[in-house]
């Protein structure tokens, strides 16, 4: 009890959020997510764009280890009916393709600055050569193929793709975050502290904002960017539709503690002694209930990814060639390919995973934030 009572507001709060165990363990799911999109293009086996049409189509190539061949994919044999033209892919095990870390593939700039070759994971060309030397080569003149998670119609890497997807996903959350926390807490901190009319006008504006149904305002508002519009200018304009509708929550969230704590004898010294409003509101204020925000943001960040997602799966979002995981869920909306394809929907798992591990990690600093309540 004696560590305790000597302990600073964050001090327990750390000491807290260290004893939710899912908690814990979704923030370090989330941190490695994160750092393989930072490292896209030296995790991805290929770049996002690469097509190879020789395998359209190709499904998931399993991973496998002997002492003979060591770490290897079997080679998929594509045969066409020629009556109904279908393709189906069978595989080779007389035809293993090795693998190895640190393979060497096409050039590429990381984070388009650092000039790199090595991929984390991909084929040993030199070691397929010389298999091929002595036991020949695929038929058709076809080149090797590793697709970890299959194939799309246009014989791109998904894997590849969810790795490079992950960068605009995830970081469109963060973004938007950013900018509903800068909304949030200034209109909401001028809201609580002004008071009076200005109180009033402030959320009569939030009622009318949140009176919108969300989902059917950010299709408008995303149908009405230019199709012509760069890459770059799309993803900040969706990032600013995703906030202008969420920092509301936030605002009103901020209101209400500034309400309760700006009569507090510490705000009243402060502007006994001539500090500015925004300095008794940034500086004395807003940080008691810091934790509050944090909490508030952690749970928004879902939100946002799933909004992105929605919007880009509609056509309304972000548009290829940007790759992101709603862009490739634009190919799972003819079922009757994705009856035939299932693969085409794996950009659903890690945006499940996502949102899961963001609600744990919310819910964990949900309890820290108070680090006083019984357990």
């Amino acid at each position: 009890m004696s560590d305790v009572a000597v302990l600073s507001q964050w001090q327990l709060i750390r000491r807290r959020f260290a004893q939710h165990r899912l908690a814990l363990f979704s923030l370090a799911v989330l941190a490695v997510l994160y750092a393989v999109a930072l490292l896209a293009e030296f995790v991805a086996p290929r770049a996002a764009l690469d097509r190879d049409l020789d395998y359209a189509y190709c499904p998931p190539q399993l991973i496998h280890f002997s002492f003979e061949h060591g770490l290897h994919v079997r080679a998929m044999v594509r045969t066409i009916d020629p009556i109904t033209f279908r393709q189906t892919y069978h595989e080779d095990p007389t035809h293993p393709i090795p693998l190895s870390f640190l393979a060497k593939g096409d050039p590429y700039r990381l984070l388009g600055l650092i000039p790199g070759e090595r991929r984390l994971l991909g084929i040993d060309r030199t070691a397929y050569a010389a298999w091929t030397e002595s036991h020949g080569a695929l038929p058709n003149g076809v080149g090797p193929s590793f697709y970890f998670l299959g194939a799309d119609k246009h014989g791109r890497d998904l894997f590849s793709r969810v790795i490079f997807g992950s960068r605009i996903s995830l970081s469109i959350g963060l973004v938007s975050i950013a900018i509903t926390l800068l909304l949030g807490v200034i209109i909401g901190g001028i809201s609580g502290y002004l008071g009076g009319a200005a109180d009033n006008l402030i959320q009569r504006i939030i009622e009318i904002v949140n009176a919108f149904p969300q989902l059917p305002l950010w299709l408008a508002l995303a149908a009405v960017m230019p199709a012509d519009w760069p890459a770059l200018r799309v993803y900040f304009a969706i990032t600013i539709v995703l906030s202008l509708l969420n920092w509301t929550g936030l605002a009103r969230v901020v209101r209400g503690k500034i309400l309760s704590l700006r009569e507090e004898d510490y705000a009243v010294a402060a502007r006994l002694l001539g500090a500015s409003h925004a300095r008794v509101i940034f500086r004395h204020l807003v940080p008691g209930f810091t934790s509050h925000i944090i909490v508030v943001l952690t749970m928004g960040v879902p939100t946002m990814i799933l909004g992105e997602t929605a919007l880009s799966f509609l056509g309304l979002g972000l548009r290829p060639p940007i790759v992101s995981w709603g862009v490739m869920l634009q190919d799972s909306m003819n079922m009757q390919a994705v009856s035939t394809y299932p693969w085409l929907l794996m950009p659903v798992f890690p945006i499940i995973l996502t949102v899961l591990c963001f609600n744990f990690l919310g819910d964990g600093m949900r309890d820290a934030a108070d680090p006083y309540s019984s357990r």
